[in-house]
């Protein structure tokens, strides 16, 4: 009885361990990126070369010894917790790709790419505690996927209530009592190990969220329908032209991601080099500052949101939950600027409608966004950005983000399958 116990809670201390490793290593990256970048008179033309050459390398590594660790890896937990086989599932979740996930995560980032570290932690997370269902003889996997996931996000934000929110509403898109279980012990260990290294921290720190006057909340119902258009723009651009490049790169799919990565690459430089360096990386220090009532350029949203998309439609691994953040916060201090209220206050209501549009899960991006800002005393306003913001991408595109992209995900190991039965041989 206490062999499964001790390796499910070894797993889950575990992820909280590679989780703040992961995010110390992701902030060494991209301060090395910008090192480099500010490093002299001419260095910030570095970037022209750097970051088309790191992401074709990417691309590359990806496609020939890790795949599936392409995009995000939510997708691929999700596309996980589908198949019956333990084998079928360790495809999109072994422990190599976990490594390779961080590795190439960690060099896009010191290539400039506008990704973050959230969504890799998530798909961590997932193959640390699949693989504790292999060691300690567990049988419920499509839980322990469940659980992995919820603990990833919680150690990678520091947000617990998030990361069992998003594992229910989100990863699952149900209420399973015995799953959920698991889900709320692996939050607890992981982040009780996150804590022990790192401490307790709000990840944005503290923001004032007083929505008194009827201007402001003027502001929420904008950032709300505004921000879920534009998350819905997002999501419907992504699912559409995913498909079309994975249409495009099979007759030859290593040589065509290799150039569509670098082409994106370029892309991402020519914008970070003509923004002064705004552009590139997860957006933290950008979001940070529209939150503490710094204005952004009143173009910063649609420059972060255009090389974000362009860094997803590389296929490099990364996330986009920390570039989201941004783009939000930079619509939020757009929006706040042109209707003279709090920059603050609208950038936390930006990021809440934005977010929630662009992953369809208004109670995983109020909740998310609430533990990350401490902002409780306007909770309504935030729930309400929140939901408007996910109502409004829901009519536009209906489809949610993250599991339009995990079909592809499913159809690759169902074709791995049927190669597999013709063959007689085992792929990885």
């Amino acid at each position: 009885m206490w062999k499964p116990r001790i390796v499910f809670w070894a797993g889950a201390l575990a992820i909280g361990v590679v989780s703040v490793g992961f995010a110390k290593a992701a902030d060494w990256s991209q301060h090395m990126f910008e090192g480099v970048r500010t490093s002299g008179s001419w260095a910030f033309l570095l970037p022209l070369v750097m970051t088309p050459l790191g992401f074709a390398l990417c691309a590359f590594l990806a496609a020939r010894l890790f795949p599936g660790s392409q995009g995000s890896g939510i997708p691929q937990a999700i596309a996980a917790r589908h198949f019956k086989e333990a084998e079928d599932r360790w495809r999109l979740l072994s422990i190599r790709l976990a490594v390779g996930k961080i590795l190439l995560t960690l060099l896009g980032l010191l290539s400039g790419a506008s990704i973050g570290r959230e969504g890799p932690t998530v798909q961590v997370g997932a193959a640390i505690m699949l693989l504790t269902a292999r060691i300690g003889g567990i049988a419920q996997a499509r839980g322990l996927i469940l659980a992995g996931s919820a603990a990833g996000i919680a150690a990678a934000f520091n947000t617990p209530l998030a990361g069992i929110v998003f594992a229910i509403e989100e990863m699952s898109r149900s209420y399973q009592t015995r799953a959920n279980g698991l889900v709320l012990t692996a939050v607890i260990l992981s982040g009780m190990s996150a804590m022990a290294l790192v401490g307790s921290y709000t990840y944005f720190g503290a923001t004032s969220l007083n929505v008194a006057v009827p201007r402001e909340w003027l502001v929420v119902v904008v950032c709300g329908i505004g921000g879920g258009l534009l998350g819905a723009l997002f999501s419907a651009m992504a699912l559409r032209v995913t498909r079309r490049i994975k249409r495009w790169t099979q007759p030859e799919p290593l040589r065509r991601s290799v150039l569509l990565a670098a082409g994106c690459g370029l892309a991402i430089a020519v914008i970070g080099v003509a923004t002064s360096g705004s552009t590139f990386g997860t957006g933290y220090e950008q979001a940070h500052a529209a939150l503490s009532g710094e204005a952004l350029s009143l173009s910063y949203f649609i420059e972060k949101f255009a090389v974000t998309f362009l860094s997803m439609a590389s296929g490099i691994p990364g996330g986009i939950f920390a570039p989201s953040l941004s783009i939000g916060a930079g619509f939020g201090s757009t929006v706040g600027e042109l209707l003279g209220v709090s920059i603050g206050l609208a950038a936390v209501l930006g990021m809440a409608g934005y977010f929630a549009g662009v992953v369809q899960a208004p109670m995983t991006a109020f909740v998310i966004i609430l533990e990350m800002t401490d902002s409780h005393e306007g909770v309504i306003a935030l729930m309400a950005a929140a939901m408007l913001g996910y109502i409004t991408s829901r009519l536009v595109a209906p489809e949610p983000l993250y599991h339009g992209l995990s079909r592809a995900w499913i159809a690759d190991v169902i074709r791995a399958q049927r190669a597999e039965a013709r063959t007689g041989t085992k792929t990885d």
